[in-house]
């Protein structure tokens, strides 16, 4: 039985038909691949210490608690199929002045605290409150993936507050003192959202979903 190049081309030597196959099956694999990276799924390295302990960023950098950085996969897709939701790890693009407050902009990795419409308050123990959009009562966000030591850390922040505008997400970083967010350069319009987390691939003693 001919392989299905010798059927569409008897005339071509084997060797060739051999060698075309094998053309066409690489460059399909690397269209299927860059295509679940455009549309599907990204991988993305965290390179700071703003998600610990939650993601794990490598030392030497400051406030870094492994040896290697966590290697994550967002997936596109879901953010076209349902809104993001309080909690939720998402990789977004910045806006312009988080690169003057933090030094570095691009590609971030935050947990969304605030959506929109709502308003944001930290107390002076560094506990969340929320505002929900239409509301006029605050209640307090459960947060057990902040440590408490992290979390008294972030006095620069207490007794601030913040309102998000419609259309916008609040982000914070789990590592509150060490994470330069939302409260310092503002909120993230819902067409910079990349992508949540969903899984950490790398290294292999962190795999698992997140």
């Amino acid at each position: 039985m001919r392989d299905p190049l010798g059927h569409l081309f008897p005339n071509l030597p084997r060797p060739v038909r051999v060698a075309l196959d094998w053309f066409l099956t690489i460059a399909g694999a690397i269209v299927i691949v860059l295509a679940l990276k455009a549309f599907v799924v990204n991988p993305y390295r965290i390179p700071s210490s703003s998600m610990e302990p939650t993601l794990h960023c490598a030392r030497p950098a400051p406030g870094c608690e492994a040896g290697f950085s966590d290697r994550v996969l967002a997936c596109r897709v879901c953010l076209d199929v349902s809104s993001p939701h309080r909690g939720q790890i998402i990789v977004f693009n910045t806006p312009p002045l988080a690169l003057v407050k933090c030094g570095a902009g691009g590609t971030f990795v935050k947990r969304l605290i605030g959506l929109p419409g709502e308003t944001i308050k930290e107390d002076n123990q560094g506990y969340i409150w929320i505002e929900p959009f239409r509301g006029t009562t605050f209640y307090k966000l459960t947060e057990p993936y902040v440590q408490a030591q992290r979390r008294l850390a972030d006095t620069s922040h207490y007794g601030k507050s913040w309102q998000v505008p419609l259309g916008d997400y609040f982000f914070m970083g789990d590592n509150r003192a060490e994470s330069c967010d939302s409260r310092e350069w503002g909120s993230v319009p819902r067409k910079n959202l990349i992508g949540t987390v969903f899984f950490v691939y790398w290294p292999p003693n962190r795999i698992g979903f997140r």
